[in-house]
């Protein structure tokens, strides 16, 4: 529920800027384009990026928030932003009110992406987190859909009603998940973490069919915590720099997640309705509904092979060049034939393509490996800070879309794809050269394999067989009862074709 309500504001927020009734209290006359209204690049900067701002804000401090709040705690506490924030945005007509509003929701809407997927990269067993993540990802299109069809419902309400109805739906998210919270346990980890062991072992028993295997799970969960405890014992925002092999960590995990604003995706989700408007597109409000939806599509059928094909060049190299060339068709086309009707069609049959590439093969893949690579001793800490970025990256390009697509700054409109498409071709680049492939890795096997003595490149990952859970010349075993420590000898470079431990899920 949490990428449904991310999805949904996203959604929403995005028409609303081409809608009449909006227009008329937050924009001003303007005869010249369809519709008679439209609205400053400045202020439509401040509503679209200041709720990205807020998501940094409130993402950057996850590992301050986690240090005292449970995951559920803090996803409490989003919900009872949103409807302040909600509050505030439906009750205002001043502009300093509707940007409070996207601030606060912007908090609220970090918080739940953050700490939802904390949760589940937590929580899942490693055979099925790619799913989850990829079912997660599913729901921010999903929502994004809900609020584009919604804004199509209302858009021809005369008044301040065809705005108000549309942010009402904000409500219903925050209501549900605030009860349903109580019915679900706390995350194993965390509990783990925190050394509240008996209701870590009662909270994998409510999560696994089998409670046959649950106790060696967790003790293989605690024999990887303690060994991190071994070699550092503090975990603060200041760790995930120190020691070499936890900044590559942290490096890897902010790349990963920036991927999605490298795709120049927050320019298509935030202004798709009004971008489609200005390119001269007829039925601007239903085009970003087909958009959407064929998204949503993709990254359903994404969702049924996410387990099964390789991330890093099946899925994210292919789907940043879809993502690229798409930017390059759409900039060209209306640079040769600007407003007529054989570029509108380009311009939304490339949207589409470029939608399926980036929900089908982009999106999910970014958030998924930006929140498996980070150590678990550090995750709040890596994790939040990395999904900071990658929302100021999202700011940035949200920031910074209307300077170029709005006919009262430099009114390039769709050409702003000539800075999209380098972007993505670039990314590709970075992803074949940096980033590993952990597919169905426990998150204990990947901490050892970027542990591992020579260093692994990230080509060396996919083929790698892990032998046990080493740090330095020490090797960690779950022994039942209790976790031992046994010292080892250390025989130089691992051999990679010993046999895999069997991890009972």
């Amino acid at each position: 529920m949490s990428p449904f309500q991310y999805g949904l504001d996203f959604g929403a927020i995005g028409g609303l800027q081409a809608m009449k009734g909006f227009l008329e209290v937050f924009g001003h006359p303007d005869p010249a384009v369809a519709g008679g209204y439209n609205i400053s690049p400045g202020r439509q900067q401040l509503i679209s990026s200041l709720m990205t701002l807020g998501a940094f804000i409130s993402s950057s401090s996850a590992g301050f928030f986690a240090t005292y709040l449970s995951r559920r705690h803090c996803l409490w506490l989003a919900s009872v932003l949103c409807c302040v924030a909600n509050v505030i945005m439906m009750a205002t007509t001043s502009l300093g009110g509707i940007y409070a509003g996207r601030f606060l929701i912007g908090l609220a809407n970090g918080w739940y992406m953050t700490f939802s997927q904390l949760y589940i990269q937590e929580s899942a067993p490693a055979r099925y987190r790619g799913l989850m993540i990829s079912v997660f990802q599913s729901w921010t299109s999903i929502g994004s859909l809900v609020g584009t069809v919604v804004d199509n419902g209302t858009a021809g309400i005369e008044g301040r009603e065809s705005y108000l109805i549309p942010l009402g739906i904000i409500y219903i998210v925050p209501v549900f998940l605030s009860v349903g919270l109580f019915f679900i346990p706390e995350s194993p980890r965390w509990l783990v973490l925190m050394e509240r062991n008996e209701q870590a072992h009662k909270s994998l028993l409510w999560m696994r069919p089998h409670p046959e295997g649950v106790q060696d799970e967790l003790d293989e969960i605690h024999a990887a915590i303690l060994a991190e405890k071994e070699v550092a014992s503090s975990a603060s925002f200041i760790d995930i720099w120190r020691n070499p092999v936890d900044r590559r960590r942290t490096l890897l995990a902010i790349a990963a997640i920036s991927i999605q604003a490298a795709s120049g995706a927050m320019f298509m989700i935030a202004y798709g309705t009004y971008f489609f408007k200005m390119a001269g597109i007829t039925d601007a409000f239903k085009m970003s509904c087909v958009m959407t939806a064929v998204g949503v599509i993709a990254i359903l059928i994404n969702s049924c092979v996410i387990s099964k094909i390789g991330r890093r060049r099946v899925f994210l190299m292919v789907g940043m060049s879809i993502c690229g060339i798409a930017q390059f068709i759409v900039a060209a086309v209306y640079h040769v034939s600007p407003g007529t009707v054989s570029t509108g069609k380009v311009i939304v049959g490339m949207s589409i393509i470029y939608i399926c590439g980036y929900n089908g093969m982009v999106a999910t893949y970014a958030w998924l490996a930006g929140g498996e690579i980070p150590s678990q001793r550090l995750r709040s800490h890596t994790f939040g800070i990395a999904a900071a970025i990658g929302f100021a990256g999202a700011w940035l390009a949200t920031f910074t879309a209307p300077y170029f697509i709005n006919p009262d700054a430099l009114n390039w409109g769709p050409e702003y794809g000539w800075i999209w498409g380098p972007s993505c071709m670039l990314t590709v680049v970075w992803i074949y050269f940096y980033l590993p492939e952990i597919k169905n890795r426990t998150l204990e096997e990947i901490d050892e394999m970027f542990e591992a003595k020579p260093k692994l490149s990230a080509k060396k990952f996919r083929r790698y067989v892990c032998t046990g859970r080493y740090i330095g010349d020490e090797k960690v075993i779950a022994g039942g009862e209790k976790d031992q420590i046994e010292r080892v000898e250390h025989m130089g470079e691992k051999k990679q074709t010993a046999e895999a431990t069997v991890h009972n899920e």
